[in-house]
């Protein structure tokens, strides 16, 4: 099954891989994936961030606005347990009340002045320490009701114990988590949400004399609370300084608060912030502290809340990326058909080319890389069939010439001795012009035929004097020649019969035309990278016509310049000059006052051979 699964994937790749266009697409698609994804992570990131600093933010001056609002509530229950005026007097009437019915009365009517003077009060209680006795004012069945009676195990209660060694002679006592055994006075734990116990103590002995309680319902803790918005989700939570849980909005989190380890973080972290880890989820815990005696406002706000916004964008982003992904593979697809396309039927010629069908050529549309490809292509398919024919065409001089110097290479020696019989009959009847006419044609003939296709110009120039020996005796004097020859220069390699054939072109063009004497001159000097020859002469030149129809000939295909009739020699030469060498060249200067052939060949010798 493994291998099987493999070997689709094997087959898969193949396929996806075998055509181009398919690459296209996987490649602008894979660009198109990392963009977006990249994209929507970075701004889920951010957004994320963002969240998180403007619910801390906005969270933060929000507990510290209530929180200050609390502690100022507190504050007011501080100011309530002490008797603003006339301490002295309830001090006394409080020692004195089993013994004086004015000072009985007197502690009842402080108590109902007191009760009267809140809305948020649920019961009033004063503790007698020495009687062992309490005055309870409550409300009962609507009705205000002021009773005692005696309850020695206040004294045992841990929030009456704490208000007795407290420095501010106080203490608060929490009924967040309920605990009847510990509220004493019978007090219904439910029905306050918390108490404030004063210890009242003798000005003189400071030895105390009652404890005064006051028990709150949360009518005013709520009004302050509801500034404070609570989602679905967020909770709140208010401390004592102690880490005291007075009140939390959901017994389930107080139950996990309880349960955990976290309030020691509270107040540890100067950014006011923490993360909390609850068995049903992660918390950002925002809290403050309060300036004035640590009362402790606190927040827990899901993060999953907080990145909700940022979740949303970012499905919304995928959502939008998967569309703009759907669109892309389509316009990827048609525009990478559309490029793929032309290269597909020109593979297609190619594939026909390399078959051997060399008439293969690709169809070019439009003005881009593809259509210039498409055009090299075709030139490369014309030239080939060019050089093909080209080949062929010079295979077939090239058989001629063969069979033609197999032709004169039957008896060069029958030539040879035929030339030798005639001058020896010259030289008997002292014919001693006509003995040197034959032996410059014999030794013409000998260097003619010659297998070799580069000399030395000490070669040529000599087999120039037995030409123009030749020459001579049909023209006479008007036929005058001079050298500028150095002899370092007469090493020098050049194509064989090469000077022979511009000399010609002087006789050809300027003696055979004129009848009066005409000066050949024969040069030779180094210029740069080159050896420039010269034969010039002081006929009467070229027509600027015919000189621009020879240069023209220069440039014509193989096959039309051996056509060209009086001309033959010099292309032919050209055609050699650049058989043999890479850069060389035959530049013709004419004029009415004569004509200058230069033969410029590279320094570093032939290149081809």
């Amino acid at each position: 099954m493994l291998h099987q699964a493999k070997k689709a994937a094997s087959v898969l790749k193949e396929r996806v891989s075998r055509r181009l266009v398919n690459k296209l697409i996987l490649l602008f698609t894979t660009i198109i994936i990392l963009v977006v994804g990249s994209l929507t992570y970075i701004s889920y990131q951010m957004l994320q961030k963002e969240s998180v600093s403007s619910s801390i933010e906005s969270t933060s001056n929000n507990l510290q606005l209530v929180n200050q609002n609390m502690e100022e509530y507190l504050k007011e229950m501080e100011l309530l347990s002490l008797p603003q005026i006339h301490y002295d007097e309830i001090v006394y009437a409080i020692s004195h009340e089993s013994e004086e019915y004015a000072s009985k009365m007197y502690v009842e009517d402080y108590l109902r002045e007191l009760y009267y003077s809140r809305h948020d009060l649920e019961a009033i209680y004063l503790y007698i320490v020495k009687e062992k006795k309490y005055y309870a004012l409550t409300k009962e069945n609507y009705n205000i009701t002021l009773r005692t009676g005696y309850d020695a195990d206040i004294e045992d209660l841990p929030w009456y114990k704490k208000a007795m060694t407290s420095p501010f002679n106080r203490s608060y006592q929490s009924f967040a988590q309920p605990s009847p055994e510990l509220a004493g006075y019978n007090i219904d734990p439910e029905a306050s949400f918390m108490a404030y116990h004063r210890v009242l103590r003798s000005i003189v002995s400071r030895e105390p004399q009652a404890m005064l309680s006051f028990y709150f319902n949360d009518t005013e803790k709520n009004e302050i609370m509801k500034d404070t918005p609570v989602s679905e989700g967020q909770h709140l939570l208010f401390l004592s300084p102690d880490n005291e849980l007075f009140f939390a909005d959901n017994p389930a989190i107080m139950e996990q608060w309880a349960a955990s380890d976290v309030t020691g973080k509270l107040g540890a972290s100067t950014e006011g912030r923490f993360t909390w880890s609850a068995p049903d989820q992660k918390y950002l815990v925002v809290y403050n502290v309060g300036e004035l005696e640590g009362w402790k406002l606190v927040k827990p706000i899901p993060y999953k809340q907080i990145y909700e916004a940022a979740t949303t964008t970012r499905n919304i982003s995928f959502t939008i990326g998967f569309l703009f992904l759907l669109l892309a593979v389509m316009l990827v697809s048609y525009f990478s058909t559309a490029i793929t396309k032309p290269l597909k039927k020109l593979a297609h010629q190619m594939n026909r080319f390399s078959a051997g069908d060399f008439d293969a050529e690709a169809e070019v549309t439009g003005q881009d890389e593809l259509a210039s490809l498409s055009r090299h292509f075709n030139q490369m398919v014309r030239r080939t069939n060019d050089l093909i024919n080209e080949r062929y065409k010079m295979k077939l001089v090239e058989k001629n010439a063969i069979l033609k110097a197999l032709e004169a290479e039957i008896n060069p020696h029958f030539l040879y001795n035929a030339l030798q019989a005639i001058s020896t009959k010259a030289l008997k009847y002292e014919r001693f012009d006509i003995a040197d006419m034959v032996d410059a044609m014999a030794l013409t003939l000998r260097y003619c035929i010659s297998g070799k296709d580069i000399v030395v110009a000490r070669e040529e120039l000599k087999h120039i004097d037995h030409y123009l020996t030749l020459q001579k005796a049909r023209f006479g004097s008007r036929l005058q020649v001079t050298y500028d020859w150095e002899e370092s220069l007469k090493e020098l390699e050049i194509p064989k019969l090469s000077i022979q054939t511009l000399v010609e072109n002087v006789i050809k063009h300027a003696l055979e035309k004129v009848s009066a004497t005409v000066t050949i001159q024969i040069r030779a000097r180094l210029s740069g990278d080159y050896a420039v020859i010269t034969v010039a002469d002081n006929g009467p030149g070229f027509t600027p016509e015919r000189l621009e129809q020879v240069k023209r000939s220069f440039q014509s295909e193989w096959e039309d310049r051996l056509s060209q009739d009086e001309s033959i020699g010099l292309v032919n030469l050209y055609t050699r000059l650049k058989l043999l060498y890479e850069k060389a060249d035959l530049i013709i200067r004419s004029d009415p006052s004569g004509t200058e052939l230069e033969m410029l060949l590279p320094r570093g010798g032939v290149s081809h051979v």
